[in-house]
């Protein structure tokens, strides 16, 4: 007996977020190929029939590079952007499916992806889109995608987590062992875990593992250790990230596991690769209602606010301003750190106030315990805040 056909919404496999339905571009300019962009930046492709891909993977670069076909041909694939691809995708229907048929038809539809890494990313907005060179196709390049020529830089250079080197396909690759990587989290050899990761992924799950302890202060440490190992797989595997993102969120939504630095974990991530993950940061205010994980989510949003206060500013952040006369002094002293990064000049007369209070507390910063005071916290608020355009 056939099982039964399963279907699933298309999630971008660079960030892992649902993505909408490809739409017919304005203006043509190779094929027939409908496209679409994820809130993470990422664009893609639709090739309903499978047999056109390297056009379809062309259609989206030049889409991504603002239709500059001469910006599109001198980028790297894994060092100026990112790629992906989502097969057995109906365009009629919008959906994903475990086998290539339905309703008596085939379906070998590709979505093709690709993110540009964020300094490419601004070049192509800059400059001016290309409207008349001709397009050259796949076989000056080879089938692989385009090469470089001259190029004015290297790309990613500037990026806070870089593009990490390709690793030699033919190395010997090592089994990832719970002890070692263990010895290496508590550590902080990042360098050396990167490496193990690249070579087994298991080691991601190993050091999930390593949150379920009973010391307070190693899981915020292990915590902090995930989000820079991740930020820097993620400039070769993305997807690979995403998952461990998707894990931790389906981890959460059983509360018994709630507490066991899983919040903490998500906003290291997240904070550490806000370009490519920031379409997280909204799904953490899920459990801020939640007595245990309130100070976790409050605590991670600030920190992702640290790098990228716009992601946190679009969400229903001004829900969280009563939580400033919250009768837990560690929730009052997370909210005071995440509203100032956020920038919210719209609390600054409670914040004044705040100032008077001397309350000690203490809060991780990258992994590690800094005793502070609510009143100090308040005054570094009001200076951030002072600091903005008004």
């Amino acid at each position: 007996m056939k099982g039964q056909l399963i279907k699933t919404p298309p999630r971008c496999p660079i960030c892992g977020a649902e993505v909408e339905r490809p739409q017919a571009q304005q203006q043509r300019k190779l094929g027939e190929f409908s496209v679409g962009r994820c809130d993470c930046g990422a664009v893609y492709a639709s090739d309903p029939t499978g047999h056109n891909i390297g056009s379809a993977m062309i259609e989206a670069l030049v889409y991504a590079c603002n239709d500059d076909w001469d910006l599109a041909w001198d980028l790297l694939p894994g060092e100026d952007y990112l790629t992906g691809r989502i097969e057995s995708y109906d365009e009629v229907t919008h959906q994903v499916l475990d086998q290539r048929h339905l309703d008596g038809r085939y379906v070998r539809g590709v979505l093709y992806f690709v993110r540009l890494q964020r300094e490419i990313e601004e070049i192509a907005h800059r400059r001016p889109s290309a409207k008349s060179p001709a397009p050259r196709g796949p076989g000056e390049h080879g089938a692989a995608g385009p090469a470089a020529g001259d190029r004015p830089g290297p790309a990613g250079a500037d990026h806070p987590a870089g593009v990490e080197p390709e690793r030699d396909p033919h190395r010997k690759r090592r089994k990832a062992d719970k002890k070692e990587v263990h010895q290496l989290a508590l550590a902080g050899d990042i360098a050396a875990l990167v490496d193990l990761t690249f070579d087994d992924l298991k080691t991601l799950r190993f050091l999930q593992r390593l949150l379920y302890s009973p010391d307070e202060a190693e899981r915020w440490w292990i915590a902090h250790v995930i989000g820079q190992v991740c930020a820097r797989v993620a400039s070769r595997k993305p997807g690979v990230v995403s998952d461990l993102l998707h894990r931790l969120f389906e981890a959460c939504s059983d509360s018994a596991a709630a507490n066991w630095g899983l919040v903490e974990t998500m906003g290291s991530i997240i904070a550490a690769r806000p370009d490519i993950y920031g379409s997280f940061s909204r799904h953490l205010l899920r459990y801020v209602n939640h007595v245990s994980t309130r100070p976790l989510v409050i605590w991670a949003l600030g920190t992702v606010a640290a790098r990228r206060p716009d992601l946190v500013r679009v969400s229903q952040f001004y829900q969280l301003f009563g939580l400033l006369d919250d009768a837990d002094p560690q929730v009052r002293a997370l909210t005071i750190r995440l509203l100032g990064r956020a920038g919210a000049g719209e609390v600054r007369s409670r914040l004044e106030a705040l100032a008077r209070d001397e309350t000690p507390v203490t809060i991780y910063e990258e992994g590690r315990p800094r005793a502070t005071t609510i009143a100090r916290l308040a005054a570094e608020a009001l200076a951030r805040i002072d600091k903005l355009p008004q």
